[in-house]
């Protein structure tokens, strides 16, 4: 079984693109005005030097009796020989930034950089599924796509159920007692594990939230015409 692993993550180790950054601003295949655009840079450029993003995972044989995640992810899971729990996050440093932001009042910047740590905790959470399918291997395993409290009919809630499963060891993340992690730029969540499990390339169609960061880029790349 798979040991807790943990790893900090560097900002070009992400490998965030600018049409990623747009995406999460709302541009589609638009292209922000030139104004804009040196704003972004300029955030990224500051945050480049010091970010620390973070993951951790671990894999266990079986989950909690009380989680109640609903039919469409016990759905996905089915036939999960393990399940790798994970929390991926922008850091505290970066919630730190945020909150700077919001107090000086820079709405422009505060704006990017809050879309730039959504992307930056969904690419940490994607660098965290490379270094678990690297671990899962030797096994000729398999990984699900990932699964959070709070999507899919998976309450918010049972996040004080998943956080005790690591034993402390939660990449510098908690949670309030409404369950919002902090900081606030985070992800966590389940993975099924196993011979027999698949990862859909476009699971949008399992989930209703219309707003998700995963539900743009995806629409976005439907949308892009296939060159012959």
């Amino acid at each position: 079984m798979i040991e807790m692993t943990e790893k900090i993550l560097t900002y070009d180790e992400l490998g965030i693109t600018s049409r990623d950054l747009l995406l999460q601003m709302g541009y589609g295949e638009a292209e922000a005005d030139a104004a804009t655009m040196a704003e972004a840079e300029a955030v990224v450029a500051s945050v480049r030097q010091w970010l620390q993003a973070r993951f951790c995972f671990f894999a266990t044989p079986a989950l909690p009796t009380a989680f109640d995640m609903g039919h469409t992810i016990l759905q996905q899971l089915h036939g999960s020989q393990a399940f790798a729990c994970f929390i991926a996050t922008a850091g505290t440093e970066y919630g730190s930034f945020l909150q700077q932001l919001t107090t000086q009042g820079d709405m422009v910047r505060t704006f990017i950089a809050d879309a730039l740590g959504s992307v930056i905790a969904e690419k940490a959470a994607d660098q965290m599924e490379v270094h678990l399918q690297q671990s899962i291997d030797k096994l000729h395993w398999q990984r699900t796509n990932r699964f959070s409290p709070g999507y899919c009919g998976w309450h918010v809630s049972q996040q004080q159920l998943l956080f005790p499963l690591f034993g402390g060891q939660t990449c510098g993340v908690t949670l309030t007692d409404s369950s919002l992690m902090l900081p606030i730029k985070s992800v966590s969540g389940i993975i099924g594990l196993g011979k027999d499990v698949r990862r859909l390339e476009y699971p949008c169609g399992l989930c209703d939230n219309k707003h998700c960061y995963k539900r743009r880029k995806d629409k976005v790349r439907k949308a892009t015409p296939v060159q012959s």
